[in-house]
Parts: C-alpha cells; structure tokens; sequence
C-alpha cells in the first residue's frame, strides 16, 4: 500500500510484533496520497522495548514523552522522520480503536499482515469529508478533544456532525481543566488551517469562542460604525482572512490587534467612535492574555509589536516623499516591517465604512505598497547591524565618553543610511560633528 522507506527500515525489527500504523499518517494518506514525516505506532506489548530498539538500529534519538501511558519518540537522523510509539489500551485492539477521538483518526494499518482495519467506517468518513465521533465518552475523559474537533475544522474544513457539535456546545466548559500548554498547541495548529476564518465564525456562534479567548467578550461589545461596516469581533475575524500568509503567529496577532479598544472607547457628541491609545493598550493587553495561554516569551514579544505598530504604517501616509520617515520606521520595526505591512493592510481592506470610499481605500493601499517597496529596496541595510561609524570612532570624534548617547548616534547614522542622506564614512562624520556643534545630541556640545 506505501512506498515508504521509513517503515520499510523496520520491517525487520517488527516482523515478530503485533504494531500497527495508526492515527494522521493514515487520515494524510487518504486524504491526498502523500506521505507524512510522523508515524504513530501502536504495539501490543512493551512499548518502551520497541522504541529503543529502533533508536538503536537506525541510529535515532530516544526520547520519552509519557512514561505512565508509555508513549515514546524515536527522532531519526534527518531530525524530519520520526516516530511515535505508545503501548495497545488494555492489550486490546479494539478498545484502543474505540478510544480515539474522530473516525477519520481511528484506521489501523497492520504493518506485518498489510491490512486495514477500519472497524468504524473511518475511510468513508474522509470521503464524506465528515468529522465523526466513536464515543462521546471518549470527550469526557480528554476534554482536549473539544478544541481538537474545532482543530481539524480548520485544518480539513470537514462538516461536523449534528449529534456531537451539539454535544460540544453543551458540554465545552469542561475545557476549563485542560492545562494551558495542550491548549495552546491547539489555538496554533486552528490558526494555521486553511478554514481557521470558517472556524473563528463558528467557534463564536457556538459561544466557545470566549471561553478560548476572553477579550471576546469585551471586543463583541463594539458596534460598527462609520468608519467599520462590521462589528468588532467580526471585524477581527476579516482581518485574519485578508492576512495572506502562511504565519499562524501573525493571524494570532490579527485577531487580537483591536483588544485594546473596548477599554479606550469613546463617542463624541456627533457620533464618532474613538478608540485613541489603543495600539499602545492593546500590546499591555494582548501580553497577559498570551501569558494566561502560554505562548513563548518570543510569540508574545512578536504578537504585542504587531499590535502596539499595527497603526504605525497609517500615519505615513502624508510622508510618501519622506523618506526621513520611511527610514524611522523601517529602522523601528526591523525585519518585522513586512509583517506590520501586511496587517495594516488586512486592517484597512476589513473597515469599510461610510466615511471610507474608494478613494481613500485606493490611497491607503497605495501608500503601504510604496511602503513595502521602500523595505524591499533598503531591507539589506536595514537588517544589517552594521553602521559606518562604531562606538569607538564616535567617541573619538566627539570626545564622549562611554554613555547610551553613542547608541542614539549610532541609531541615527543608520536612519541616514537608510533615508540616502548619509552614503560614505566621511559624510556619516561631518553628519555628526555638525549635529554635536549645536547640541543635538542629548545636549552634547563640542
């Protein structure tokens, strides 16, 4: 059935063994006939043995992921294949079967016998393209399983059946005793689904969605208004489907980009909504949360920029010929310039309100289009920490002394480079003995 290099390097360790190819390996196959890099291995018997044994013959590494439900990894060389081997439930087949989450996840794949055991119609769920439950107690032992039911929504865009979103909707509170860390490798895996817009949109009609992310609850609060022909949250569902990327961690940051608004929200006496302030809010916000959630120091450091600069881009958009400006805020956000780029445009194409007509819609594009054709022209010095004057040479030119004004002298040379106004050492030297003749510098004066 597979022309697989990777089981075939076991064969011979198995060829005694009851194991069994199970779970994404086989739902991947007959989706698209494509092989995955990770294999599930289910054994009857010492789980534990098995896994060292292929560690060592294919020179893998070991590593144990659960000793009390022994479950164990072999990573092989390459660092892309490996394998996942965990012991049968109760030494029996079909009680292990039955424990998985979703038919489309419950094909074995004898690996000695070559054949299928499909006992509850996984195969034709796939072509039905259905998501499918065996046993709703299966949810009640692993409440995971709720948020993986939403997961693979988005990933497959299957339909779910009747029976168990009903089930989900009546009983998702239970996801409350789930640690946070198993949740968060699920909100990643939904935001990296081609269907995660569909996902969010159900998610929020069957209530769940706050239970996930609590500044739902204060964002759906936010009406449209002349400015934005959607309400808050649906607004910020738009903004992730105009995100047109691969990264799950910037569709994230999309969602979250308005969090601050609800708490700045004002209506003048003539009707317009304010929200001033809440980029700078919404980063403080937006880390919190993320912390409550347990991403990484980096996703959360990554996520708060694009929020606190999402309506950086913006405000550049009377500076089309300066490049002074250009140049700040290319030198601000760094290699992340793209990314703030592209939020702010999917931000823009998702607020369409009275008071936006084409024109204006027309400009604002255009403008974040000179912006990224800006970046693509200076991105090579821009993400170079290399200036052409260093700390030392400063420091001699100007008689200072060590201090945090050097960095600001530095960070200045830089923005000339980029702007075009300083090209040479030489025009970078006369740059700052003539800003440090007046006192420019932090009030140095030479």
């Amino acid at each position: 059935m597979f022309l697989d290099n990777v089981l075939d390097s076991i064969k011979e360790i198995i060829k005694d063994k009851k194991v069994y190819l199970v779970g994404g390996y086989l739902r991947n196959y007959f989706l698209n006939n494509k092989i995955s890099f990770d294999r599930d291995l289910v054994v009857l018997g010492d789980s534990k043995a098995l896994a060292i044994e292929i560690s060592e013959k294919l020179n893998g590494t070991f590593i144990e992921l659960d000793s009390e439900n022994e479950i164990y990894r072999v990573v092989l060389q390459d660092k892309i294949n490996y394998f996942d081997i965990s012991k049968m439930l109760n030494n029996s087949l079909k009680e292990d079967i039955k424990r998985r989450d979703f038919t489309i996840n419950s094909i074995f794949y004898d690996l000695n016998e070559n054949k299928i055991i499909d006992l509850f119609n996984g195969v034709e769920d796939i072509k039905r393209k259905v998501l499918r439950t065996i046993d709703f107690n299966n949810f009640i032992d692993d409440p995971l399983r709720f948020l993986r039911l939403y997961r693979f929504f988005s990933l497959l865009g299957f339909k779910i059946e009747e029976d168990l979103s009903l089930f989900v909707k009546n009983n998702f509170n239970l996801i409350k005793t789930v640690a946070k860390e198993r949740i968060n490798y699920e909100i990643i895996k939904i935001f990296e689904g081609e269907f995660v817009v569909e996902t969010l949109l159900k998610m929020y009609e069957d209530g769940i969605l706050e239970l996930i992310f609590p500044f739902v609850k204060e964002i759906k609060r936010i009406p449209n208004n002349s400015h934005h022909h959607l309400d808050l949250i649906h607004h910020s569902i738009e903004t992730v489907k105009q995100i047109k990327t691969d990264n799950p961690i910037l569709k994230i940051a999309a969602f979250y980009h308005d969090i601050g608004k609800p708490s700045t929200w004002t209506i003048e006496p003539v009707g317009r909504h304010r929200f001033i302030g809440h980029d700078i809010v919404g980063a403080k916000l937006a880390q919190k949360e993320l912390e409550e959630l347990k991403f990484s120091n980096k996703q959360i450091s990554y996520i708060s920029k694009m929020i606190k600069y999402h309506i950086y881009p913006a405000s550049l958009i009377n500076s089309a010929e300066n490049k002074k400006a250009f140049a700040r805020f290319v030198r601000k956000l760094g290699i992340d310039t793209p990314d703030i780029i592209a939020l702010a445009r999917a931000d823009r194409l998702s607020a369409l309100g009275e008071a936006i007509d084409k024109d204006i819609l027309e400009k604002s594009l255009n403008h974040l289009d000179e912006l990224q054709k800006y970046y693509d022209e200076v991105k090579e010095l821009a993400n170079s920490p290399k200036s052409l004057l260093d700390g030392r040479e400063i420091m001699e030119i100007l008689n200072l002394k060590p201090s945090k004004v050097i960095g600001e002298i530095i960070e200045e040379i830089k923005e000339n480079q980029l702007s075009g106004d300083i090209k040479t050492k030489e025009e970078a030297i006369i740059f700052i003995k003539n800003k440090a003749a007046k006192g420019l510098f932090n009030g140095t004066k030479n």
